[in-house]
């Protein structure tokens, strides 16, 4: 199967879904991570065009460490709109990509690029469907047969922008790859300085390893992620990641 992460910003993969993405490379799927933005106002120091650069080889270095494919749709961080240059450029890498599986951020995640990502993922898994979308400007990127399986990763700090706490359908373990997650998230160097700028915090690997340690206790893991299927209309409604994942996720049970 095929398995894209869309994320807004170069290393929130990391935080939220890398750990499921490397256990799923493993067992042979092939993986792919996406950024909506480039990581243009991510320095303290360095001017758009140089960070978008550096922050571009440090996220393909980290999607390299699993052998996984990067791509990005250029937006500048802050600049995300919903409108139909954007949807394009979206649709046509989720469209050449061909994916079985979408994980894309939690709707009501705490920050707009976010918020935007996650429309753009979820609009993506539909539009790509259509052979009429876009009237012609689309490339040769076959039209997807399917409208894929798609999956929210808990939002930062599992809340939502209102503070209120966020149940995962399940949880994902991923105590046995929490050391490969820890690496590909070093790769991002230059988020860390910015954070130690712009924040004053210093904990950048520390805070993802607590967060992961939180959520996996959830479901009595060391380490875990958690996701949250989308259910609606149209949408294919068996739990496919569970099913392909090597140890079955622990979590709750909807209707369907």
């Amino acid at each position: 199967m095929k398995i894209l992460a869309i994320t807004a910003h170069p290393d929130d993969s990391e935080f939220q879904c890398a750990g499921t993405l490397i256990i799923l490379k493993k067992l042979g799927h092939k993986i792919a991570i996406m950024t909506i933005n480039n990581g243009s106002c991510g320095s303290a120091d360095k001017g758009p065009r140089e960070i978008k650069a550096i922050r571009a080889k440090e996220a393909g270095k980290a999607a390299k460490l699993i052998g996984a494919d990067y791509f990005c749709a250029g937006i500048n961080d802050l600049e995300s709109v919903f409108d139909n240059k954007t949807r394009h450029k979206v649709c046509e890498i989720v469209s050449a990509f061909g994916p079985n599986i979408i994980l894309a951020h939690y709707p009501g995640d705490y920050m707009s690029d976010h918020e935007i990502a996650s429309r753009l993922a979820r609009d993506a898994t539909f539009t790509a469907t259509l052979p009429n979308y876009s009237n012609g400007v689309r490339s040769s990127a076959p039209i997807l047969k399917d409208i894929p399986h798609l999956y929210y990763m808990l939002p930062t700090e599992g809340r939502d922008h209102f503070g209120s706490d966020i149940t995962p359908d399940f949880v994902v373990n991923i105590s046995g790859v929490i050391d490969k997650k820890t690496e590909m998230l070093a790769c991002h160097a230059s988020q860390r300085e910015w954070l130690r700028a712009e924040h004053g915090m210093d904990e950048y690997i520390e805070f993802m390893q607590h967060d992961s340690a939180r959520v996996g206790k959830i479901s009595g893991f060391k380490y875990g992620e958690g996701f949250i299927q989308h259910l609606g209309h149209a949408y294919p409604r068996e739990n496919i990641l569970a099913k392909i994942l090597p140890s079955k996720p622990v979590g709750r049970k909807r209707n369907k």
